[in-house]
């Protein structure tokens, strides 16, 4: 019977760890949320530096670490990429724990996306070594389900943090979780990508296999559609301490507004777990395009009514109806851009993850530039997110499905 049980239990302890290791770049995002006030008062601001560049320029070090540690991932293997960018992971939040103006804790911020990176992209290309298909999508949602407590947890536990021992006790927060992590990842998961299935590294490879992977039109708009959503949650991440402050007068009740958000993208990704192997998931996907888009174009109506602050309800509702979406989108535009890469899941995933952070990265800057007090900036976001993403994917899933393969 132990024959039986003990493939379940280490399929099940491999999701877990999978779902933890992701749940890094999510920990360190909104963990330090609470914070950020705490951090302006301290610090101070250096134009054009603010605390809402905490977070986004944190995405935008991501950008590098998924092009270095995703073609490292398939020369070297996933487990030593992943720790090598929890190494860098480590030196960065050792910086910004450290730090004494607003300039040197971005600095550390920008290092720890970079290293974040590891834990990121190496635990999908995990995933695609051992799942195909639908299975893959089902694997990543329910792996996305598991992540349901970090981004409701996380503000609460941060805030807590906050009150115990200031600001700098969360970072000290982040080098413990690091440390065991590395740890579990070291003593109990196996390799996934063999020896003889590794791809060198030479500039010329590099640059082929980049080449072949972006000609596949159905990964390069992916890429693009997966940024925009992407940079639909983050424009409301780097804003969402002061729009509840200025919009709502909401201070310390935030982490549980934010937590009803978070519930909203969890429980999509569970239904999307149970449903993709019905439905399939483009036509998962393409629900979840709509939903985002009818969510903004709402909230857009109901902003123009009320002169950007609708009332409370009503923002939570609808914002809630665009979470959802978001969470049915993660899991299967992940699993669509990466159905068509071979050997080299690796790269793609880097390619994939990068781009889609650096589209997400401009994306937020450029509306979040917009942000007045008001839901105005985010609803025009949801809704041109949502719209653009939906013709993106259309056409690129009519693109040629046959795999990528890459040059060794």
């Amino acid at each position: 019977m132990s024959e039986q049980i003990q493939p379940d239990a280490a399929h099940r302890e491999r999701i877990i760890l999978y779902a933890m290791l992701t749940s890094l770049t999510a920990i360190s995002i909104d963990a330090v949320l609470p914070g950020l006030r705490a951090i302006e008062a301290d610090l101070g601001l250096s134009p054009p530096l603010s605390t809402h560049h905490v977070i986004s320029l944190f995405i935008f070090g991501m950008v590098f670490g998924e092009l270095v540690l995703g073609p490292l991932s398939d020369s070297i293997g996933r487990k030593k990429a992943l720790l090598l960018g929890l190494s860098v992971y480590v030196a960065g939040t050792i910086i910004a724990l450290l730090a004494g103006s607003i300039e040197t804790l971005v600095l550390g911020r920008f290092l720890q996306g970079a290293g974040v990176a590891g834990p990121k992209i190496a635990t999908r290309a995990m995933i695609r070594d051992q799942y195909e298909g639908d299975a893959m999508a089902r694997v990543m949602s329910f792996m996305f389900t598991l992540l349901i407590l970090v981004p409701m947890v996380a503000p609460f536990l941060g805030q807590a943090i906050l009150l115990a021992g200031g600001w700098r006790s969360i970072f000290g927060g982040y080098l413990v979780l690091a440390f065991v992590l590395a740890v579990w990842l070291v003593v109990r998961q196996p390799e996934t990508l063999l020896p003889q299935r590794r791809v060198s590294i030479t500039a010329g490879k590099l640059l082929r296999n980049t080449g072949r992977i972006l000609a596949c039109r159905r990964v390069s708009l992916i890429i693009v559609a997966t940024g925009l959503v992407f940079g639909a949650q983050l424009l409301f991440l780097s804003t969402s301490v002061d729009l509840f402050h200025d919009a709502y007068g909401i201070t310390t009740g935030f982490p549980i507004f934010f937590a009803i958000f978070a519930a909203a993208t969890g429980l999509a990704a569970f239904c999307n777990g149970t449903l993709v192997l019905r439905f399939g998931m483009d036509r998962m996907a393409r629900a979840g395009f709509v939903g985002l888009t009818a969510a903004g174009l709402l909230m857009l109506v109901a902003s123009w009514l009320s002169g950007g602050r609708p009332p409370l309800a009503v923002f939570m509702g609808l914002g809630f109806v665009g979470f959802f979406a978001i969470g049915v989108l993660f899991g299967n535009l992940n699993a669509m851009a990466m159905r068509s890469l071979g050997q080299v899941a690796g790269l793609g995933a880097s390619l994939i993850a990068s781009g889609s952070s650096l589209v997400a990265t401009a994306f937020t800057l450029c509306l979040g530039a917009f942000y007045d007090g008001t839901i105005l900036y985010l609803a025009t976001g949801f809704a041109l997110s949502g719209a653009v993403s939906l013709t993106l994917s259309e056409i690129a899933t009519r693109g040629d499905v046959s795999p990528v393969t890459g040059i060794h």
